[in-house]
């Protein structure tokens, strides 16, 4: 199955298996990604920090059946998964007329960029509240509060990358939103910053928030201690 416009985004978080489940096969998860990568799939390792998860896989590709695939390699190599997202990369209805440079950046990123190992996912909608309803607006006055919300984020260039990723009728949320960083207080910053504007401290509500830091698979399965 592949999306008309863009790829699929799947984000997973597992965790390592307790002493009395099955270990982790370490090979067989280096297999699982060496073979999605061979695929065309994107595979960002996280290693996670605190209780939530160990690590994460962040899988970008055109074929939702070969996301599908890793899951299950992964799966069967021993991790156990918490949590996932998923996400389908996209032109918002605010991106008329953008350069087809910037159009490709964003509907097939580069990742994970090179520089900015410090990194962080959390979802987000739109609120729906009386007095506060986002979809009720008008297009220009959204646009324009788009507008600004994006002139904020535009302040971190060069610090931050942000992957913005629709998931409306496909998770819980409306957008996934993945930051990679040069340095972990950018991430920090830069939520801080944006949540100032108006489309995020009147209409903006946030899931849960996952950080951690980029790593090649090697490395990030040592750092969990699965390695």
């Amino acid at each position: 199955m592949v999306p008309a416009t863009g790829q699929g985004v799947l984000h997973l978080f597992w965790r390592a298996p307790t002493p009395a489940e099955r270990p982790v096969d370490a090979p067989a998860v280096a297999v699982a990604v060496k073979a999605a990568e061979a695929d065309g799939v994107q595979v960002v390792p996280v290693a996670l920090l605190g209780h939530k998860a160990d690590l994460a896989t962040m899988a970008l590709g055109s074929d939702l059946w070969r996301l599908r695939v890793l899951q299950t390699d992964l799966r069967r190599a021993g991790l156990v998964l918490v949590d996932s997202y998923v996400s389908l990369t996209e032109l918002s209805e605010y991106a008329k007329g953008l350069p087809a440079e910037m159009a490709e950046a964003r509907l097939w990123p580069q990742l994970p960029p090179e520089g900015k190992e410090a990194w962080c996912f959390y979802p987000m909608s739109k609120r729906r509240n009386v007095g506060a309803n986002w979809f009720t607006l008008p297009y220009d006055e959204r646009k324009e509060l788009m507008y600004e919300h994006g002139g904020s984020g535009r302040k971190f260039a060069g610090r931050v990358l942000q992957v913005v990723t629709g998931s409306t009728g496909v998770d819980d949320f409306e957008w996934g939103v993945t930051l990679f960083a040069v340095h972990p207080d950018d991430l920090k910053e830069v939520v801080y910053t944006m949540r100032f504007d108006t489309a995020s401290a009147l209409y903006g509500e946030f899931g849960t928030f996952y950080a951690g830091m980029v790593a090649s698979l090697d490395e990030v399965l040592a750092r969990v201690g699965l390695g």
